[in-house]
């Protein structure tokens, strides 16, 4: 199904009835990403989850967007669909949007679950500060030093050389927009969070650590409780699906 909303042209699906469920996928994923837990939950709510905008099938932003715009993208999302204060669960970035709208007390849902979840800027191991240091020189050198065009060439090849998967894969949109993302920490509003949380993060998971997730169960104010999935990395639902979807059926009774 289609959507008009932010003035873009957004991809949802929804399936089950019952008591509102919404799905907001990770960073360069999709819904498709969500499949297990909605053949899961589809007997017992009406689940929907949607494609983010520049992302799977649904239209781009035409300028960055802060965590703050995507969050307000979601609370309109729901308020067009006619979600009734739905349960929230979500993969990485999109765990993130569900810390900044429920810290933000833009909507107070009675559970969330966060799935790797990101949101919290921990602080880096010296290597990663030292590849961020060496790529703002380039940068600089690039701009200051260099004719354009040759400043332009070696940011890019430092850019791919150091970037991560997912800001060099992205258009210069989405680069920028994650770039404000992992600047954002939402540590200070975690205890406006009065949801009833779960937390499954990947034993191995290095791009949202289980120390987030300890900080994330020690901040919220509601209960919180987190499940830890051995040999599983980012992609805990991917690489252990058994695993968690038996803790979210707990959680959510089915």
């Amino acid at each position: 199904m289609n959507m008009q909303v932010s003035q873009l042209n957004i991809n949802y699906e929804t399936v089950g009835e019952g008591k509102d469920v919404l799905l907001l996928h990770g960073w360069g994923s999709s819904l498709s990403a969500f499949k297990g837990v909605m053949a899961l939950l589809q007997n017992n709510y009406r689940v929907t989850a949607l494609d983010l905008p520049g992302f799977g099938k649904s239209e781009m932003q035409k300028e960055p967007w802060s965590v703050g715009d995507y969050s307000n993208f979601v609370l309109e999302f729901i308020n067009k669909v006619g979600l009734e204060n739905p349960i929230l669960i979500g993969h990485s970035y999109g765990g993130r949007i569900i810390l900044k709208l429920c810290g933000e007390e833009k909507i107070n849902p009675e559970k969330i679950i966060l799935i790797d979840g990101a949101g919290i800027k921990s602080k880096k191991p010296f290597k990663v500060k030292a590849k961020q240091t060496f790529f703002k020189t380039v940068k600089c050198v690039g701009k200051c030093v260099l004719w354009s065009d040759a400043g332009e060439v070696l940011t890019q090849y430092f850019r791919k050389k150091l970037g991560s998967a997912d800001y060099n894969s992205a258009p210069e949109v989405l680069r920028k927009s994650l770039v404000m993302a992992v600047n954002e920490d939402l540590t200070p509003v975690l205890s406006n969070i009065t949801a009833d949380t779960l937390l499954i993060y990947g034993e191995n998971d290095t791009a949202t650590p289980v120390r987030e997730a300890k900080i994330i169960e020690q901040g919220v104010s509601g209960s919180a409780k987190l499940h830890i999935i051995k040999d599983a990395g980012h992609w805990a639902m991917v690489e252990k699906p058994a695993e968690v979807l038996g803790h979210i059926a707990e959680f959510l009774d089915v």
